[in-house]
């Protein structure tokens, strides 16, 4: 399928996995539009892209800032093709019994909440535009099925996107608007440079873990956004092949 004249919004877009998918689906010819908190980030992925990138900063715990977000999109391209709600948080990783509420409350309306405001407002647009329809995609985790030890907060938000996920995926069927998710093990960015320092296992023990390059995710983030509509990869996961997730507890 042609991505040509295709709008593509990634949430989070500043850094990492965001910045990696915003830059392939550039790439490919989607005119993709970046958020993120920090204006300095997403005009720095911007310039990377050659400037053929939209940045527009926005807050995904913010209902109104989100709903801002969206209606810049359609009032500037009339449409929306495919969202990647890829922006995320974690706690720190200390014992359950340690993490205040406001840390719980920090990832959830992030990874939780603002995955469901997006979705929201895609949905708003992507119903009512001609021709009808889109695709959701949704940045789970592996730990969207397992856990690691001392994340209750993030395990639970990526718990909560699987539903969200499969959720979205049954009610946007009769839109015409097509939900998946892809879950990652140890993709080479900042957020998991600890794996290389060795990180808490099941069994109290610390170990280092292999890592592998993100443009392995934003490639398979390509191949789903790049099916039919009338096609689904629903869930997805792509994972440093020696990583001791399976198994694993």
């Amino acid at each position: 399928m042609s991505a040509h004249g295709k709008i593509a919004l990634v949430t989070g877009g500043g850094s990492g996995i965001g910045k990696a998918v915003a830059l392939v689906l550039d790439g490919a010819g989607y005119q993709v539009v970046i958020t993120g908190r920090t204006q300095a980030s997403l005009d720095a992925v911007v310039a990377e892209s050659g400037g053929g990138m939209v940045a527009i900063p926005a807050d995904m715990t913010d209902p109104a800032s989100v709903a801002a977000l969206f209606a810049a999109i359609k009032e500037r391209f009339g449409r929306l093709d495919l969202l990647f709600n890829n922006a995320g948080t974690s706690a720190p990783a200390v014992p359950l019994e340690e993490l205040s509420y406001a840390q719980w409350k920090a990832v959830i309306d992030t990874n939780v909440s603002g995955v469901f405001l997006c979705t929201q407002e895609a949905f708003r647009i992507m119903k009512d535009q001609s021709p009808r329809g889109g695709r959701i995609i949704n940045n789970g985790s592996i730990s969207a099925t397992t856990p690691r030890p001392n994340s209750a907060p993030y395990t639970a938000s990526k718990h909560a996107v699987l539903g969200l996920t499969k959720s979205t995926s049954l009610d946007g069927r009769k839109y015409d608007i097509a939900c998946g998710q892809i879950d990652i093990g140890n993709t080479a960015t900042p957020m998991a440079a600890q794996m290389s320092k060795g990180v808490l296992q099941p069994d109290l023990s610390v170990q280092v873990e292999p890592t592998f390059d993100v443009r392995h995710v934003a490639d398979a983030v390509l191949y789903m956004a790049g099916l039919p509509l009338d096609a689904n990869v629903l869930n997805l996961t792509v994972m440093a092949t020696k990583m001791p997730l399976t198994g694993r507890g």
